[in-house]
């Protein structure tokens, strides 16, 4: 069974430009742009973490056709006064077909994606929905020799490790477990309200961020 790594953190939004606010509160930067999934009907701005991991703002896409199936990271379910958040995540995989085989959890149909000369193979579930609200990642195989966060701009920013909360840890952990993920990653048990949820830690040359 092949490794997984995170590969990005995604913040779902109303807008692009709710979602930049919210990062350039918490972290003290501007994403750059990024650009449109035509069979998504959604559009993204990009945040460069490290070598290989970045961060994604990601919206419905006012300009794009309204696409005939359920768009992803559970944005057809956003209301259009929703705050932006820490969505989900997704990991990267070398072989996805092994990875989602061996997953202790159901992340979705393997579908075939591109983003102008960037292609890639993602999981998503036939609703649109978030695996596990979240918790659970996307898995992806990148189409390409070189990660597309080796092409971001550098603010010097770097992903410290990913906080997981759920009522259920043992189950985030077996999950963890079947896809080879450790690194970077601690799972948490939610109590009360707060349910499931990330908090992404965060070095900024102010100092470390927590989003």
């Amino acid at each position: 069974m092949p490794r997984c790594y995170i590969d990005h953190i995604a913040i779902t939004a109303p807008t692009l430009e709710a979602g930049a606010e919210l990062v350039r509160l918490a972290l003290g930067v501007e994403p750059q742009a990024g650009g449109a999934h035509a069979r998504m009907g959604t559009h993204n701005l990009l945040l460069r973490l490290g070598d290989a991991v970045y961060l994604e703002v990601i919206a419905s896409d006012p300009s794009a056709p309204l696409p005939s199936w359920p768009r992803w990271f559970a944005l057809d379910t956003l209301a259009a006064d929703a705050a932006p958040a820490l969505a989900t995540w997704v990991a990267r995989s070398t072989d996805i077909q092994a990875s989602v085989a061996a997953c202790s959890e159901p992340l979705g149909n393997i579908e075939a994606m591109s983003r102008g000369a960037l292609h890639w193979l993602i999981t998503i579930p036939d609703d649109g929905a978030l695996p596990l609200n979240g918790v659970a990642p996307a898995l992806i195989e990148w189409q390409a020799e070189a990660h597309p966060a080796a092409k971001l701009q550098d603010h010097g920013l770097s992903l410290i490790k990913l906080e997981l909360f759920h009522p259920e840890p043992e189950r985030i952990a077996r999950l963890l477990l079947s896809l080879g993920l450790d690194s970077q990653l601690t799972v948490q048990p939610s109590t009360g309200e707060c349910g499931a949820r990330l908090v992404a830690h965060i070095d900024t040359p102010q100092g470390p961020r927590q989003l």
